[in-house]
């Protein structure tokens, strides 16, 4: 089993688990990971993933047991460079990158995909594929310029070099940087935060439109929030979400993605 899913207090825990090769990545782990997401975002008693790995590293990158025919050209009408057929940020959810150890090659590019990142201070992380003779994958040169800036994402993809996570930190890759023994608890703390204090459709609408706005103008952002807006402010939990802060308790969520979500406007095109 090359991956393993977990579901507890409101939280699914998905793990990349194939130690004994530093959790290289190979189709099978590409297939898991994208019916474990997909499963996370169906199941409404779901309310955050963390995506992780067994240590000792989070992905060490490609599976290179095929020798030089690793990256052996492939079928021009089936093979993808998106790595993953189901991502991180079409989950309904909060995804969390709890990396507790290396992220190399496509290890590290999947993490992009993820709306909070958490990384180990000592391990290595980089996009070294131009150093085995292809190129960067994974949607990277559509993520990385969006996080980081267009300077940043050339020196990390065009030089394939590696660093660690003080400078990840620095260079806006990701939210926390620390010990790889914290990396998990930590992010494990912050999705049982979430899944206690957040309305599940108000974070579904807040994700979609935060992914969807790198291609999308303002007057556009405008159009949708007013549309998320009229709908959240139609629906219960809108209500519920004031009481409880004003009676100082938890809320008691009311929305479900699976049955309340709907799509607007310009997402339809």
């Amino acid at each position: 089993m090359t991956v393993l899913f977990e579901h507890h207090d409101r939280t699914a825990v998905i793990t990349l688990h194939r130690p004994e090769v530093r959790n290289a990545f190979n189709g099978e782990m590409s297939r898991a990971l994208a019916e474990a997401l997909a499963r996370a975002d169906e199941d409404d008693d779901i309310r955050v993933v963390v995506l992780t790995g067994t240590p000792p590293a989070f992905c060490a990158g490609a599976d290179m047991k095929s020798g030089g025919d690793t990256f052996a050209k492939r079928d021009e009408a089936t093979f993808s460079a998106a790595a993953l057929p189901y991502t991180a940020w079409q989950v309904r959810k909060p995804v969390i990158a709890a990396v507790n150890g290396h992220a190399i090659g496509v290890g590290f590019t999947i993490t992009l995909h993820c709306d909070l990142r958490i990384f180990a201070d000592d391990a290595r992380y980089g996009v070294v594929q131009t150093r085995r003779g292809v190129m960067g994958d994974a949607y990277s040169h559509w993520t990385l310029p969006r996080i980081v800036g267009m300077a940043a994402a050339a020196d990390i993809l065009l030089t394939g070099r590696m660093f660690d996570g003080h400078e990840a930190l620095r260079l806006g890759l990701c939210n926390r940087v620390l010990p790889s023994d914290e990396v998990l608890p930590v992010a494990l703390e912050l999705a049982g935060n979430i899944a206690a204090n957040t309305a599940p459709l108000s974070v579904a609408y807040s994700k979609q439109l935060l992914w969807d706005s790198w291609n999308l103008s303002l007057s556009e952002i405008e159009v949708l929030e007013t549309e998320y807006h009229h709908y959240l402010m139609s629906h219960g939990d809108a209500r519920e979400g004031v009481l409880a802060f004003l009676e100082r308790r938890q809320p008691q969520w009311k929305g479900r993605v699976s049955r309340d979500w709907k799509r607007y406007g310009l997402q339809d095109e």
